[in-house]
């Protein structure tokens, strides 16, 4: 009787014990530093995304500082900033067929250069520039009254099969034009 007792007893304990760990193991887990985004629009009725990870600043030089001038800069954090389009489009003068890309820019302190590169799935850093379907230059927005904390990828100013890639962090914003064709 007491052996049943004991048995029972360690059950619940046990029980208990595994129905807790995986709750309490969930609630040790932080936030990402740089979460997962994602910016869509629709033109010409089909979808345009781009997935990408959002740093923020949480203190730091941004541009000229952790964003490099005049060096490929991965446009975001993690695994590789990844448009997605089901149309082909213009993106500035550069024609891009229908399909998955992975962006890139290259930031300096007069002007952006925005490019977009064939290679996916690759982590942000693993940059082959041979793999680039092109670059093209961007146009300086409107920037922002304060400092924006956590960097955005943005469509703005979307009409008919018209938008504007935005590309916006601390007191900068850059984009440039995309039309569907």
């Amino acid at each position: 009787m007491l052996r049943r007792r004991f048995v029972a007893l360690l059950g619940c304990v046990l029980t208990t014990a595994c129905v807790s760990l995986p709750a309490s193991a969930q609630m040790d887990k932080k936030a990402p530093l740089s979460p997962p985004e994602k910016a869509s629009v629709m033109l010409n009725g089909k979808a345009i995304t781009i997935d990408y990870s959002a740093p923020s600043m949480r203190g730091r030089k941004i541009m000229g500082g952790l964003v490099p001038w005049d060096k490929e800069w991965r446009t975001g954090a993690n695994a590789a900033t990844t448009l997605k389009t089901a149309v082909n489009l213009k993106i500035g003068s550069l024609s891009v067929p229908a399909g998955t890309y992975t962006l890139y820019s290259i930031p300096s302190q007069s002007s952006w250069r925005l490019i977009v590169n064939k290679q996916t799935g690759q982590w942000g850093t693993m940059y082959d520039p041979t793999k680039d379907l092109g670059r093209v230059d961007m146009m300086n927005g409107t920037a922002p009254s304060s400092p924006v904390e956590m960097f955005q990828i943005k469509f703005e100013n979307t009409s008919g099969n018209k938008t504007e890639l935005h590309l916006v962090w601390d007191k900068t914003d850059v984009y440039v034009p995309v039309t569907a064709e």
